[in-house]
């Protein structure tokens, strides 16, 4: 399921600084604007510990975990949305992806340069958001014009149409992200059409210095009270430290460093996480002494869904599956026992999978 969340950001706040921690696609990092000129991809593991607790239960031969897609998009000036810097280009990388993490400078240092020449979180987002808003009211405002001859003629999926653009337009104009509009169903899937960039779920990550990676700072107190009020989250770690500890190999020496920062895990860990649920995206397991494996579905898959996700042959031919709670079968220690205690479901077609299901697909082809 290649569903991709963008980093994006002004240029020298760490985006690929962090890139680099959260993958092993090393983009260029350089104290300058535009270092990364091309998107850069990484396909990166999401940690989770009910694959290591199913692993040690099971003893596979192979284990597998999920992924997700993390694109790097080159930095953003102000007048990006009429082509400045790499606008056009950056833009339409932005339209591609299905979330966005917009990371935010919230430290002071002399050493790196800000674009602006001061450190303000808030202004460099609302830089951000506008040049968003800006190439988004381009977008609908052409659709306007597609329909707008129909509209005049009376014809009634038209007018309607019209009625939420121009709504949408006076939204866009007050400074707004298309996310926040509250839509009626028949406007859903006009909105989804446009793929607009401020309609993207989004997460702030706000880099900060070693002082305030565990409890923040002003500038986070700033990011967090607007992001309350958009109902966006925000996610706190510092991208220079993250640098440090993805160089530490020896699992011991990580843990240690952790501690003396007072973290209890490296905050791209819980980056990853974060970004695997914006993107509404959870996981069921598949276990088994030749393999245990976590697939990546869509919140809401029902059970031939989620089985289509292994193979098209298994929702097509789906008969039943048969469920196992994790909490069941990690307290139980084994399928066998999980069965002999009666805890095992048979489900059929209308079954809404669960975060963290074990299952087995009965189908026919």
């Amino acid at each position: 399921m290649a569903l991709q969340c963008g980093i994006v950001g002004l240029p020298n706040v760490g985006k690929s600084t962090l890139f680099n921690c959260l993958s092993n696609a090393k983009a260029q990092s350089a104290n300058f604007p535009f270092c990364t000129i091309e998107p850069n991809l990484g396909v990166i593991t999401v940690p989770d510990p009910r694959l290591n607790k199913l692993t040690e239960l099971v003893q596979p031969q192979n284990v597998v975990p999920t992924t997700v897609e993390i694109v790097d998009i080159a930095g953003l000036v102000k007048g990006a949305s009429k082509g400045e810097g790499l606008g056009n280009k950056f833009l339409g990388n932005i339209r591609t992806t299905d979330a966005i993490l917009h990371v935010l400078r919230c430290f002071e240092d002399d050493n790196i340069v800000h674009v602006d020449g001061s450190i303000d979180p808030i202004r460099d987002k609302e830089v951000i958001d506008a040049e968003l808003q800006l190439k988004d009211l381009e977008t609908v405002e052409a659709r306007m014009q597609k329909v707008k001859k129909a509209a005049q003629t009376g014809d009634k999926d038209a007018v309607k149409q019209m009625t939420f653009y121009s709504r949408l337009v006076a939204y866009l104009e007050q400074g707004k992200s298309a996310r926040g509009l509250e839509l009626e169903e028949f406007e859903e899937p006009l909105m989804q059409e446009m793929q607009l960039l401020t309609s993207k779920p989004i997460l702030y990550v706000c880099n900060v210095d070693e002082a305030s990676v565990v409890s923040g700072n002003a500038h986070v107190d700033r990011v967090k009270a607007v992001a309350e009020e958009e109902g966006a989250g925000v996610l706190v770690l510092g991208a220079a430290i993250e640098a440090d500890i993805a160089e530490l190999e020896d699992p011991e020496e990580r843990e240690m460093f952790l501690a003396d920062l007072g973290l209890d895990e490296p905050g791209v860990a819980k980056l990853i996480r974060a970004a695997y649920a914006l993107l509404d995206l959870q996981t069921y397991f598949t276990a088994g002494v030749k393999e245990v494996r976590a697939w990546t579905i869509r919140r809401g898959y029902t059970a031939p869904q989620a089985a289509g996700v292994i193979h098209t042959d298994f929702e097509k031919g789906f008969i039943r599956a048969e469920v196992i709670k994790y909490e069941d079968f990690v307290s139980l220690g084994s399928e066998l026992a999980v069965k002999e205690s009666g805890k095992l479901s048979v489900e059929g077609k209308e079954y809404e999978v669960q975060d963290g299901d074990i299952m087995h697909f009965r189908f026919n082809v």
